[in-house]
């Protein structure tokens, strides 16, 4: 395995790094209005557009570096192993998720994270690797994923049980919620991307080399942590949010 096939392709560090950067910019604003500092509109226009990109250009990209993860694996001769090490990360990622689930439910109660976007990406993980062998026409099962997806948001029932798949009661309420319809549509999306820009690990489109730069760089970094970046955000963002403002915001709740 020559040093191209291993080594990391910068540019998919670069924009998860970039995710990372509007996901903590989002997050800034919507803690900033939660707790009544700023009056701050997230369920409409520039903040409603921002959370669905940042959440969409997060799951592209579990979708190409599944397809990344699965190459590297397959040009290694390891295919045998790579179907534990998946379950493994993504167990790993659902315990998280599991965390994040218990300490809002705790913290909040009313609109705690039932599924957030970690629940779907270590649900879409499993579901997508049978698919990676389709290919291209990834591409149109995302489609019609998201397009029933669409469809399924607008319908409502009585019961809570379907939430993970994104039929959600009337009344539900959460601050975190990426159900698998339409949003396993958008990994599928990327699943179809990964394979056909980097097929065998190789780019299959011309870029300049741009990694050295000190900001390129740093968002790789932050890429490359994506998931501690996730984890730790928040609590930095509250404790910023406490020193800069002087008061106990948990006394909201």
């Amino acid at each position: 395995m020559n040093n191209s096939q291993t080594a990391r392709l910068w540019e998919v560090d670069l924009l998860r790094g970039m995710a990372v950067v509007l996901m903590v910019i989002f997050h800034l604003a919507f803690d900033l209005d939660y707790f009544m500092i700023y009056e701050i509109d997230m369920s409409e226009g520039f903040w409603f557009y921002l959370a669905r990109l940042t959440a969409s250009l997060f799951l592209l990209l579990v979708g190409i570096s599944l397809t990344l993860s699965h190459s590297r694996a397959r040009l290694a001769g390891q295919l045998s192993r790579y179907p534990a090490r998946l379950w493994k990360r993504s167990l790993w990622i659902l315990s998280l998720a599991t965390g994040i689930t218990l300490v809002t439910y705790i913290v909040i109660g009313r609109g705690f994270i039932v599924f957030g976007i970690l629940h779907l990406i270590s649900i879409s993980l499993l579901l997508a690797y049978p698919l990676l062998r389709l290919g291209s026409i990834n591409l149109l099962l995302g489609m019609a994923v998201v397009l029933l997806g669409l469809y399924i948001q607008e319908l409502e029932v009585d019961f809570p049980w379907l939430i993970w798949l994104g039929l959600a009661p009337r009344d539900f309420v959460s601050l975190d919620y990426v159900p698998l319809f339409p949003w396993f549509g958008v990994v599928l999306i990327g699943v179809a991307a990964g394979g056909s820009l980097y097929k065998d690990l190789v780019r299959r489109f011309p870029l300049a080399d741009i990694s050295t730069w000190p900001m390129v760089r740093g968002l790789t970094f932050l890429g490359r942590n994506s998931l501690v970046v996730y984890i730790i955000h928040q609590p930095l963002l509250l404790g910023l949010i406490y020193l800069a403002y002087g008061r106990p915001i948990f006394s909201l709740f």
